[in-house]
């Protein structure tokens, strides 16, 4: 059931946050967001902004639509037979975990039903309550670090670091496997101090199960001219396989 948030507040509905979440899109055959095949959910509104953020249009918490976790439940299961027995449903976004009570309901359906549970979060949040309870159930954490050093942070996704590396000590602490991720863009998150510091603070946590090396891509940027906005990294390159090498010695991830 998809309602368009003006059509919604145009009739003043008051709809339960636990059940309903607004939505950007949908992937029904994911294969880069978990293990194996994955139904992936794009919720809508971030509450960073990453200059080299490919989908700008997910910021806005009041635009998308509404989903019902009952319908969306309904959709996943005409694909469990994609997603099964490997793959599973990763939420990702803009930043799921700001819309934690509807991630709770889902994925205490997901639960019922043995369907794999996954987040793609920056974790730059408060670790409330509720997303304590939302990590619970879930199987495994796709995190983003945006920049180990935290002006460098601040500078590039307009927050400091310190949330994002508690949740994932957190997550650490409790057993939740973790893959970590962080976009290379040359002269940014590419120097050899600070990938150094990233493979020590990786190597304090316990339960990261793999580090991925994402090549920043400006293919994104025509959405930041759409929205009429500039794009910040208009004079950084793209990352290239030389760079993708070279990070992952300094890393000694293979």
């Amino acid at each position: 059931m998809f309602i368009s948030f003006k059509h919604a507040i145009g009739n003043n509905m008051n709809l339960d946050k636990r059940y309903y979440a607004k939505l950007h899109s949908i992937e029904t055959f994911g294969t880069v967001d978990g293990p194996g095949v994955r139904f992936v959910i794009f919720l809508q509104g971030c509450n960073l902004q990453c200059k080299y953020c490919h989908n700008r249009d997910t910021w806005d918490i009041n635009s998308g639509t509404y989903i019902n976790v009952n319908d969306l439940i309904s959709q996943i299961e005409r694909y469990s037979s994609y997603i099964s027995p490997n793959g599973g449903v990763t939420v990702s976004g803009g930043e799921p975990l700001l819309q934690p009570y509807f991630l709770l309901s889902l994925f205490k359906e997901l639960k019922k039903k043995k369907i794999h549970t996954a987040i793609d979060t920056s974790g730059m949040l408060e670790l409330t309550p509720i997303i304590k309870e939302v990590l619970s159930l879930t199987n495994l954490v796709l995190l983003d670090i945006k920049h180990i050093n935290p002006e460098k942070s601040k500078n590039l996704v307009g927050f400091s670091n310190e949330n994002e590396l508690s949740f994932a000590k957190y997550l650490s602490d409790n057993n939740i496997p973790i893959w970590i991720r962080q976009v290379l863009i040359p002269t940014i998150t590419d120097s050899k101090e600070d990938l150094l510091e990233l493979k020590s603070f990786i190597s304090s946590l316990k339960s990261v199960e793999k580090v991925e090396l994402l090549p920043y891509h400006n293919l994104g940027k025509y959405k930041w001219r759409e929205l009429g906005l500039p794009y910040e990294l208009e004079n950084i390159r793209p990352a290239n396989e030389d760079d993708i090498k070279r990070a992952k010695e300094i890393l000694e991830i293979i």
